[in-house]
């Protein structure tokens, strides 16, 4: 059976301070944020943004420490598909099916006596359906 993540206060915190700082992040980069927390039945997306020509679907991952892995290791095919299937019902409701996109993710550690540290995935993963 799969663990469940549950979500308790202080990880919504972390998890909130992180998709501010990679909003900031992707900003300082160029793209636009068009989007943030972007929920559907099928799933979410933490940011939509435009990196040029390009639609981005940014999943992030925040942690305080690596005892648990990396952060992108929680990006699991499980959590692909939901990304996908919102990136999709997106798309399909701003009528830009044939948009170039793509799946990026940022994963970002966060401890108290340093800076955050960023990992920027572009391409994460492939649109499978």
């Amino acid at each position: 059976m799969k663990p469940v993540e549950i979500k308790t206060g202080a990880n919504q915190m972390l998890g909130s301070r992180g998709e501010d700082l990679a909003a900031a992040f992707l900003e300082k980069q160029g793209y636009a944020i068009l989007e943030r927390n972007y929920r559907c039945k099928g799933g979410e997306v933490d940011i939509i943004s435009r990196d040029g020509k390009i639609l981005v679907f940014v999943e992030v991952k925040t942690r305080r420490t690596a005892s648990y892995g990396v952060p992108q290791l929680s990006v699991t095919p499980f959590k692909q598909r939901q990304i996908m299937k919102a990136a999709l019902t997106w798309l399909a409701s701003h009528r830009k099916l044939e948009a170039p996109a793509r799946f990026d993710v940022i994963a970002i550690t966060i401890q108290s006596d340093r800076e955050p540290v960023f990992d920027h995935i572009k391409n994460a993963f492939d649109l499978n359906y």
